[in-house]
């Protein structure tokens, strides 16, 4: 027994340890559960408190924004109101010229009505001498009759002799002096010195000499002529340097120049200052946006090229291509739709060539397709020197058309062929797509899937799709077929879509400091660069006539404007 006790004691003792040293674990258990429960706290504390600081600064940045968005506007007011009070100083300073021409114009209509009153008083008086003058001839000749048959005589011998008393006689007597009174013989003397007194008394005050000979000679102006013929020798001036350099050039000649150029509207302020084509040689965009108001900035960077060629002595076979060009151009390429804008802001072949992404998005072009149309389109004018008759409008021969021809193909063309096979109902959808021959061949992902996408032709009309592909792949041949055939199978294809959008870069918050953006003018990212290179494009060698390995894509390129379309 007492062993057994022992053993029972021994047992207990066992279990209270155990019990013990449980109790101990779970108190432990409940410290650390109490020490994570405490720093769960603290984490979410700070995790709301760290969510509070992003609140916070994401809403600085929205108020950053639009204080941004504001300071813009109230810019953009402030230039406003610069260019209309400079608008008005000219208006004003214009008015102020022409109050100017008034006056000097009434007074010389004064002076020259005062003129014409002395001269109706010459005239009056002159009449008024020729009435008494003829009236005198009328009293000489009367007189000369009485005098006349008053001077019949008979001499010592018996004779009846006559003599001529007047004035118009030699002086000398056929005979011998008749018997006459001295009031007889004086009498003609005496009606010619009373002639005489009237011609000194009536026009002494108005000799022939003042009547100014020179003031009524023929050939020269008249009085009455003004500025219009007396600026003709000054025009002759003018012409007579026109093959001075560009620098030379007067103010009148440099607005000439400007409205020719399409900028018109800009002359104004032109007159006032500019004083030579030198000003306009050394003048900065900021000085022509300052001085002569131009705050459009594509008519401010068509005036820059202009200049730059100038200076750099280039004969751009682009310049010769103006702004109502363009727009023909826009319709060849099937963007009508763009038309208002190319021409509003005077889009012409020079700027065509140094165009680039932002001025696009500038004149509301922000179809991705769209800017591969205008990017191919450019391209052709490139490898063509800006032939303006380079597009093919009109079939020649249906059965025999290469890839080289193709490229030049106009909207209405691919039109024509969709009709010579077939598709006339689907052809009219083209209008607006910005589909040309450039489109089709220079462009890799263009194939017959997006064809048949922009016609609008259903997917479920399998049979006519595959018509149009087979027609398509024999239209661009081979090489062009194996290329796209190519992209299509690279791991990094998107096909083209009619809603993919290009929009402007965004900058991100490490750029926000910098509130004033870039100046439009200084981009240089053009649509289709000039500095083409060459071989290799896309990974394959494209041989298309004159169109050898100028694809104006490349990887970089499709791979930027794929992700601007997804972000889209």
């Amino acid at each position: 027994p007492v062993w057994a006790g022992m053993r029972l004691w021994n047992l207990c003792r066992l279990e209270l340890l155990s019990r013990t040293s449980l109790e101990t674990q779970k108190l432990d258990l409940m410290a650390e559960v109490s020490d994570l429960k405490i720093k769960l706290v603290g984490m979410e504390k700070e995790q709301s408190e760290y969510e509070e600081k992003q609140n916070k600064a994401e809403s600085l940045l929205q108020e950053l924004r639009h204080l941004k968005i504001k300071v813009e506007e109230l810019e953009n007011e402030r230039n406003q109101y610069e260019w209309k009070l400079k608008a008005t100083k000219a208006e004003i300073a214009q008015l102020q010229e022409q109050l100017a021409l008034k006056d000097a114009e009434i007074e010389r209509l004064q002076s020259q009505l005062s003129r014409m009153s002395t001269h109706n008083e010459v005239a009056e008086k002159d009449q008024e001498v020729q009435r008494l003058k003829i009236g005198m001839e009328t009293l000489l000749a009367a007189n000369e009759e009485k005098v006349g048959k008053q001077s019949l005589c008979v001499t010592m011998d018996g004779t009846v002799v006559s003599e001529d008393l007047s004035p118009l006689s030699s002086g000398t007597d056929s005979g011998p002096q008749s018997p006459l009174s001295p009031e007889n013989r004086k009498s003609p003397k005496g009606i010619k010195k009373i002639w005489g007194k009237i011609r000194r008394t009536q026009s002494g005050n108005f000799p022939a000499d003042d009547l100014g000979l020179a003031e009524f000679r023929r050939g020269g102006l008249r009085a009455t002529a003004g500025p219009r013929l007396s600026r003709s020798k000054e025009t002759k001036g003018q012409k007579s340097d026109y093959n001075a350099p560009f620098a030379q050039w007067g103010t009148e000649r440099v607005c000439n120049w400007l409205e020719d150029f399409g900028l018109g509207q800009y002359v104004i302020f032109a007159r006032q200052w500019v004083s030579s084509g030198h000003t306009l040689l050394t003048a900065t965009p900021q000085d022509m946006e300052k001085e002569m108001g131009i705050k459009h900035p594509l008519h401010r960077k068509k005036l820059v090229l202009a200049i730059k060629s100038i200076n750099a002595k280039q004969d751009e076979k682009s310049a010769q291509l103006d702004h109502i060009w363009v727009t023909r151009w826009l319709d060849d390429i099937g963007l009508p739709q763009y038309k208002d804008q190319f021409h509003e802001s005077r889009v012409d072949g020079r700027m065509l060539q140094y165009l680039t992404v932002n001025d696009l998005l500038f004149l509301k072009v922000t179809s991705q397709l769209h800017h591969l149309s205008i990017k191919c389109a450019i391209h052709v004018l490139h490898v063509n020197s800006f032939n303006p008759h380079c597009l093919r409008r009109r079939p020649v021969d249906e059965n025999n058309v290469s890839p080289s021809e193709v490229v030049q193909w106009s909207n209405h063309r691919v039109m024509e062929w969709l009709r010579s096979v077939d598709l006339a109902e689907y052809a009219p959808n083209l209008r607006g797509s910005g589909v040309h021959g450039g489109l089709i061949i220079l462009e890799p992902r263009f194939n017959g899937d997006t064809l048949a996408m922009l016609l609008n032709i259903p997917p479920q009309k399998t049979l006519l799709r595959r018509h149009l592909t087979t027609n398509f792949n024999v239209l661009i041949g081979p090489e062009a077929q194996q290329e796209k055939r190519e992209i299509m199978e690279s791991t990094a294809y998107t096909p083209l879509t009619t809603t993919a959008k290009v929009r402007p870069k965004k900058l991100g918050f490490s750029h926000f400091g910098n509130l004033r953006k870039k100046k439009f003018d200084e981009s240089t990212d053009y649509i289709c660069p000039m500095d083409t290179n060459p071989g290799a494009t896309n990974g394959t060698q494209k041989n298309y006539g004159g169109y050898k390995g100028l694809s104006p894509f490349t990887d970089r390129e499709l791979d930027k404007l794929d992700q601007v379309g997804q972000t889209d």
